[in-house]
């Protein structure tokens, strides 16, 4: 592999970690495990819910491409030394809390990061959208809030939170340290896996978050939802 990927720190390392070399790929270190996801879709195309496809190797040591060249794709192949890739971050390293604006609602709290949403399109149907059912008082109809409360909870990126009272801490089913590769798309990494660049500047560590792959968001290390606008595709 190239001299360009950084090497990880033992002594400093203290859990699942993806560190982003500089213009190269994503590197895993400790106990995370890779899977490959893809969306499952009702009859009119409407996003409905996850689907794990395949269980691939063990994290620990991985190389994941996010020039989008390889070859070889989950893994990285070293095209990015050869096709010109720029990877320099365009995310600050903020928190959810400073970035996101609240939705609305009565029962429960609805916050919404644009900045960091993939356009998966679990938070829309063919007849409403989190956005219309967080309005007003819509949630106070336990059918509408049930829905609601899915559709957040499907956000790959976790974009879209919700709390039980205003300024509360955000509800969230616990998910273990992994990554999921999802179809001709981004990184879905969970459990809170921490992401930081090669010089230790870190990012937030969440439950939920996307990292692009297809090497050309606006808002590196993070998916901006791209792939889809360049016809991004990963032949798994």
């Amino acid at each position: 592999m190239s001299e360009s990927t950084p090497s990880v720190n033992a002594e400093e390392h203290q859990g699942p970690r993806i560190t982003i070399a500089e213009d190269g790929p994503f590197v895993l270190s400790g106990d995370v495990r890779i899977t490959r996801r893809r969306k499952v879709t009702s009859d009119q195309g409407e996003p409905l819910t996850w689907e794990t496809t395949e269980r691939l190797a063990d994290g620990d040591g991985a190389w994941l491409c996010r020039c989008g060249g390889s070859s070889n794709k989950p893994y990285c192949d070293d095209t990015h030394l050869t096709n010109g890739f720029d990877g320099t971050a365009a995310a600050a390293p903020t928190t959810y809390a400073e970035r996101a604006k609240k939705l609305g609602g009565e029962r429960i709290v609805v916050r919404d990061d644009r900045s960091i949403c993939e356009h998966a399109g679990f938070c829309s149907n063919k007849l409403t959208n989190v956005w219309r059912m967080a309005a007003g008082d819509a949630d106070a109809d336990v059918v509408t809030r049930t829905a609601m409360v899915g559709m957040i909870a499907n956000c790959p990126s976790g974009a879209l939170t919700y709390a039980l009272v205003d300024d509360g801490p955000a509800v969230e089913q616990q998910l273990a340290p992994g990554v999921a590769v999802v179809a001709d798309g981004p990184l879905f990494v969970s459990g809170g896996v921490e992401v930081r660049h090669a010089d230790g500047t870190a990012y937030e560590q969440r439950n939920r978050m996307t990292l692009c792959r297809c090497g050309q968001s606006n808002n590196k290390p993070f998916c901006d939802g791209t792939h889809a606008a360049v016809d991004f595709h990963d032949g798994g």
